[in-house]
């Protein structure tokens, strides 16, 4: 009889990981300062592709921070830092397409891809 996998092995592998480990994990710059944190991944419904990741910025306990959809392309795993890396620096994500914690936004809409893979210079994630 086979023994049953671990939660650890159930939840992330080599490639894979569960999305409730990916929410909270930090996001650094290629000069290791962080630049905040995972707080939700966006998944495609039709494909099952994760879209974004939605990162919040600033603020502090969730008061003020701001909201930032980040391609999933744009962010590319670190095993020494223990979070996700993007070549981009503060100034740069302060120019980015964004929301406030509590504002209606629509991620799904074809403006608002267009702005953020424009911005990010990255292919739409369905191409």
């Amino acid at each position: 009889m086979a023994q049953p996998a671990s939660n650890l092995e159930s939840r992330e592998t080599y490639d894979l990981i569960a999305a409730d480990k990916v929410e909270g994990t930090s996001v650094y710059n290629t000069k290791g300062d962080k630049l905040g944190s995972v707080e939700n991944v966006m998944i495609d419904k039709r494909s099952g592709r994760v879209a974004y990741a939605v990162m919040s910025f600033g603020g502090f306990l969730g008061i003020g921070d701001q909201h930032h959809p980040l391609p999933w392309s744009v962010l590319k795993y670190d095993t020494n830092q223990g979070g996700y890396v993007v070549n981009l620096d503060k100034k740069a994500l302060e120019g980015a397409p964004s929301y406030k914690r509590d504002e209606p936004v629509d991620l799904g809409t074809a403006d608002w891809d267009r702005r953020l893979h424009s911005y990010y210079k990255v292919p739409p994630f369905y191409l």
